[in-house]
């Protein structure tokens, strides 16, 4: 009977840890073929060699502007577009709103009432509030304008060159080496295309700023874990280990 027991003990065991090596060797490999190599000095950098820049602007409300006012922001929006000589993204993302920064203050705020009233209604308050986004799903739109540079190199590959680099995505010692050593001479030629971009989108009276390194990684971290990333929070980058995201 001991000998069944410890027989089906170590079956257990086994199966345990075979579950989890699948588990780690899928999150490798979703890693291994993300196109992202590493984020910094506010600039994506891609395993190609290639940059992204993140512009994050407001959005405006065309409909409740006047007849001239339309005109002046279409004409606007059309000297943008011709003002381009490369390509550039515009991404929509829509997420449910996330108030918990807001609800945790407000709830310190009526933690320090000294009248026991004002106290209580503010506690309410977050608590409605709370609620309100919960059952309501309210959700918010925030627009990014994405700058890109590729390497010449990348530029003039064959679609075929592309597809193989595509299955060969492991990245090598080399490439990195040759990252580094592009990165400062095509980052100035970015920052050229990012000062376009935003003076055009400016002309349109929008406010606009570059997303930083910090920023970014917040970005991506909440893009590519939805889920985790609602219930927990980036406070401290310090602590967060960046290759796991």
């Amino acid at each position: 009977m001991e000998d069944t027991k410890t027989l089906s003990t170590d079956k257990q065991a086994s199966a345990d840890t075979t579950v989890r090596q699948k588990k780690g060797s899928a999150a490798a490999s979703t890693q291994l073929y993300l196109d992202i190599a590493e984020v910094k000095d506010n600039v994506v950098i891609l395993k190609n060699g290639g940059l992204r820049a993140v512009l994050q602007t407001n959005s405006i409300n065309f409909n409740l502007k006047s007849e001239d006012e339309q005109n002046a922001i279409i004409f606007a929006y059309q000297s943008f577009l011709n003002s381009l000589e490369f390509p550039v993204q515009i991404v929509v993302q829509s997420r449910k709103l996330d108030i918990d920064k807001y609800i945790e203050s407000a709830k310190a705020i009526g933690e320090k009432h000294e009248n026991p009233l004002l106290k209580k209604q503010t506690l309410e308050y977050c608590e409605y509030i709370q609620k309100l986004v919960e059952y309501a799903d309210i959700m918010e739109k925030k627009f990014y304008v994405v700058v890109p540079l590729d390497p010449y190199r990348s530029q003039k590959l064959n679609m075929f060159s592309k597809f193989l680099q595509n299955i060969s995505a492991a990245d090598s010692i080399d490439s990195i080496k040759r990252r580094h050593k592009e990165f400062e001479e095509l980052n100035k030629s970015l920052t050229q295309r990012v000062n376009t971009v935003k003076a055009g989108l400016e002309g349109c009276n929008l406010r606009v700023a570059q997303l930083t390194t910090p920023q970014l990684i917040e970005l991506f971290y909440q893009i590519y874990n939805p889920s985790t990333a609602h219930n927990e929070k980036i406070d401290d980058l310090s602590k967060i280990d960046v290759e796991n995201i």
